[in-house]
């Protein structure tokens, strides 16, 4: 199941200049991601940022101070929740349904966001945004794949030896690899293409 980190902000014209706290932060948050939508990580300032969110600039550097650990902090808040396997009662149909919920995370707004953040930024800038792909996607996707072949073994359908950390980085080293440097957009068909082609001949059990 994929969920938010945060639940809806309130409509713009329900929120009081006077915020503060948690509801404050949400809203900063979300004007982050908003100017990352539009204007990129180039483009993106706190001024931007505290005028997306109807605050001022001193409210913003209070709790972020730089562009970089708010952009870091909008991303990990934004980006869907992997926090369940599918189970729909054979390791093929849970693996494509878990494709799909990694396919929904990579290209939510946050998603999209850190990619273009990712393409935009120098190395060295890089390298921290490189662990929100990890622990936000990368990592719960690699454990649930985990959680469907353990279950898939417990049925019959998956070879002993399959919960291999190699086997276990396929799907999500083929979606990276494939989104960001062949420009792959993960079609139902592609993904339906790798689980049949790639994955289930790679762990089904052998008759022996």
């Amino acid at each position: 199941m994929v969920s938010s980190r945060w639940t809806a902000a309130p409509p713009q014209g329900a929120v009081s200049l006077r915020r503060r706290g948690a509801v404050l932060e949400r809203a900063i948050l979300e004007a982050a991601l908003d100017q990352l939508s539009t204007v990129g990580w180039n483009g993106l300032t706190m001024e931007g940022v505290a005028a997306g969110a109807q605050t001022g600039k001193a409210a913003v550097y209070r709790r972020w101070p730089s562009k970089e650990d708010l952009v870091v902090d909008a991303l990990q808040a934004g980006l869907p929740r992997l926090d369940s396997a599918p189970d729909r009662g054979g390791v093929r149909e849970d693996l494509l349904e878990l494709c799909r919920q990694m396919r929904a995370a990579m290209y939510s707004r946050p998603g999209s966001a850190l990619r273009s953040v990712l393409h935009e930024c120098d190395t060295f800038t890089a390298e921290r945004f490189h662990s929100v792909i990890v622990e936000g996607v990368v990592e719960p996707s690699v454990e649930l794949i985990r959680e469907v072949l353990r279950r898939g073994i417990e049925r019959g359908e998956v070879r002993p030896d399959a919960v291999d950390p190699y086997v276990c980085d396929v799907i999500p080293a083929m979606m990276m690899y494939r989104s960001k440097v062949c420009g792959s957009e993960w079609e139902e068909g592609d993904l339906v293409e790798m689980i049949d082609r790639v994955m289930v001949p790679l762990v089904e059990r052998r008759a022996e």
